[in-house]
């Protein structure tokens, strides 16, 4: 059975906190798995999520702070001492290319799994383009060069099988209808329609800008900061960060259905005032404040 849910590991910003470990995220998607922005303790939170190193298949590195990379180097060495039986991919800011090095070679291990390295540059670049997803990059705006990720999913067909029937297509016909396009003058765009593939988006540390747009435009699910509140709004440009109502106007500009609001500042001790200025600012879709461990499932198809 296909599983599309994202495993939040952590969600405090620059400072962890008792209660929130620094930033990890996981998207499980159909047997494979993403792990975004790995900071310190990452390996810890994926054995108290069940997360394993067997489910990773790409590592998405925004920027290189600390915390979003720190935990690079003990996701890799668990990798490869688990001796996942797939390739793993990572992504990262082409910029960076020397830090992820030195995370990866932090200290003496064996190296036993295939890991391929595809760093990002310019404005961004489509990553994969596969028959299960598509997934690209986009630059954001932060002091140190940083992108967004999105993934898309190819669109579909639905059969519609009062349609099929009343055009006498029926049994083994309708594979070949989806197959061949047409069966006995009946075409297939006469008795299905589009259905639209899933879309996510991840968008960590940025001031707005157009990235942030072209990763949230259609999403069905949106990951992204709001390490401040309204409030603090000039904190927010001068750091290079989204604030609360700043994320939810983005994704309520661009019909996002489920935004998931985390890297929160360790100066507030009350994520409900995330919620309210997220409704304030004129989303409606479903809201979720993100919590360490907790396991958010990508919106089913409408």
């Amino acid at each position: 059975m296909s599983v599309r849910e994202l495993v939040v590991l952590g969600t405090a910003s620059q400072v962890p906190t008792r209660h929130r470990n620094h930033n990890g995220y996981v998207l499980l998607w159909d047997g494979e798995g993403l792990l975004f922005d790995p900071g310190e303790g990452t390996q810890r939170q994926m054995v108290r999520a069940g997360v394993a190193a067997h489910d990773l298949n790409r590592l998405c590195v925004t920027h290189f702070h600390g915390d979003h990379s720190l935990g690079l180097a003990g996701v890799i060495q668990r990798i490869n001492l688990d001796r996942v039986p797939h390739p793993v991919t990572a992504h990262y800011p082409a910029s960076g290319r020397r830090f992820f090095d030195r995370l990866r070679y932090a200290t003496a291990y064996r190296e036993t799994v295939q890991l391929d390295q595809q760093p990002v540059s310019g404005k961004g670049a489509v990553l994969a383009d596969g028959p299960s997803y598509l997934l690209e990059a986009r630059r954001l705006s932060h002091p140190v060069e940083s992108y967004g990720y999105r993934l898309v999913e190819p669109d579909g067909r639905r059969m519609l099988p009062g349609l099929l029937a009343e055009r006498g297509i029926s049994g083994p016909d309708v594979g070949l209808l989806q197959r061949e396009g047409e069966v006995r003058g009946v075409t297939l765009d006469e008795v299905s329609e589009v259905r639209r593939g899933q879309r996510f988006a991840f968008v960590m540390d940025t001031r707005l800008c157009e990235g942030v747009y072209a990763l949230a435009e259609g999403c069905d699910m949106l990951v992204i900061e709001s390490t401040f509140l309204d409030e603090d709004a000039a904190l927010a440009v001068e750091h290079g960060h989204l604030t609360a109502g700043q994320a939810a106007r983005v994704a309520a500009e661009s019909g996002v259905r489920h935004l998931v609001l985390t890297h929160f500042s360790q100066r507030y001790d009350d994520p409900t005032a995330f919620e309210h200025q997220a409704r304030a600012a004129g989303f409606e879709g479903e809201l979720t404040v993100a919590k360490d461990l907790m396991r958010v499932p990508v919106p089913k198809r409408r």
